[in-house]
């Protein structure tokens, strides 16, 4: 099973909506076949096995990170795939909660004499998925807020200076979390301040990934240049603007490429909770949030964060006037602050990356 995580790792961010699963066919002791999903429309994990496997698959056992799907989507259900090969069992790492799916998939392979088990490292196969998951019950994209802070708090100094505070290892580590999500949002300050290009180039040849992120950005009063490094950048850019914006600036941001996307706003800030919403309609199940204060301030003031991801870099800037990761309206007292539970913390060079999950309140 350990073996079909790994595999299912190497889908994350490129599958979407479909979830990322791995699948391992083993026939006396020996592994025969192995894959993993494919981009949609494509072979999913439990099919690029037992291809791979051939006839080696009759009477073998599959380990798989989810239940296989029973319908018909793109593609045919895997469940008539893992029947027609003769599997004699499958270990199942969790059942989907796909309403479609969840439970019947499990229950189809044993009304064809196929003998089932669940539960096997089922929490490393839910958090390779945590995305899918959401979306799936949701409808609602993943969110994560990721910032890189000194030892006091800050992400730049009182000039604006940020470059860099987290080292090269963390921001390789970056690199591979966009790879992972369907989108990267940041606010307009952050590419007035930093006119960033915002792509991921990790997995691919040349320095550039072969499939890049959505870049979303936030401009409630259209204030950022249509010339920013943004939109010249492979991949697509979504500008979200307030419904005030003048006609020819919104023209101007067309001819650069973008995509416009107008919502509702109160004092330049644009309702986040209908964009992400929207953002779930367009099957976007993930959205890493690179800054700035304002917006994440937002979304933590607004409990749409589901997933924190803090760079802490051994140094100190001080400074009053120097800029803090989270802005937004915060709380009065602290026990009324945001809560991480199943936290984690991982060195990449002389950085300490700590992550958690939001407590639901």
């Amino acid at each position: 099973m350990k073996q079909a995580l790994a595999l299912a790792k190497l889908a994350l961010g490129q599958v979407s909506p479909n979830p990322a699963v791995g699948a391992v066919v083993v026939s006396d002791g020996e592994v025969v076949g192995q894959g993993y999903t494919q981009p949609p429309g494509s072979g999913h994990a439990e099919v690029m096995a037992l291809n791979q496997a051939g006839d080696k698959a009759r009477g073998a056992v599959m380990y798989v990170t989810l239940e296989p799907c029973c319908y018909f989507g793109r593609t045919p259900p895997c469940t008539q795939a893992v029947i027609a090969a003769g599997i004699s069992r499958v270990h199942l790492a969790m059942l989907d909660p796909n309403p479609r799916v969840s439970g019947q998939g499990k229950a189809e392979l044993e009304k064809a004499g196929i003998k089932t088990y669940v539960g096997e490292c089922e929490e490393a196969a839910k958090q390779i998925n945590e995305a899918y998951i959401k979306f799936i019950t949701t409808g609602m994209p993943l969110v994560t807020a990721k910032f890189a802070v000194s030892l006091d708090g800050k992400i730049a100094t009182k000039s604006g200076d940020s470059k860099w505070i987290s080292g090269s290892e963390s921001r390789k580590y970056v690199h591979y979390l966009r790879y992972a999500s369907d989108a990267i949002m940041v606010g307009a300050n952050t590419i007035l301040t930093d006119d960033p290009h915002l792509t991921c180039r990790f997995g691919g040849s040349g320095g550039e990934a072969k499939k890049q992120p959505l870049r979303v950005i936030i401009d409630g009063r259209g204030r950022i240049s249509p010339s920013a490094q943004v939109f010249s950048e492979p991949g697509k850019v979504l500008l979200v603007l307030g419904q005030r914006v003048a006609a020819e600036r919104k023209e101007a941001f067309l001819r650069a490429g973008a995509e416009l996307l107008e919502l509702p706003s109160k004092e330049g800030r644009v309702d986040l909770q209908r964009l992400l919403k929207i953002l779930g309609e367009k099957e976007i199940t993930s959205v890493l949030v690179e800054g700035g204060g304002i917006l994440l301030g937002s979304l933590f003031d607004s409990g749409l964060v589901d997933k924190v991801i803090t760079f802490v870099a051994p140094m100190v800037i001080g400074g009053e006037g120097a800029k803090m990761a989270v802005a937004g309206e915060g709380v009065d007292k602290v026990n009324g602050a945001i809560i991480l539970k199943r936290t984690s913390v991982e060195k990449f060079g002389e950085d300490v990356m700590v992550s958690g999950y939001v407590e639901n309140r």
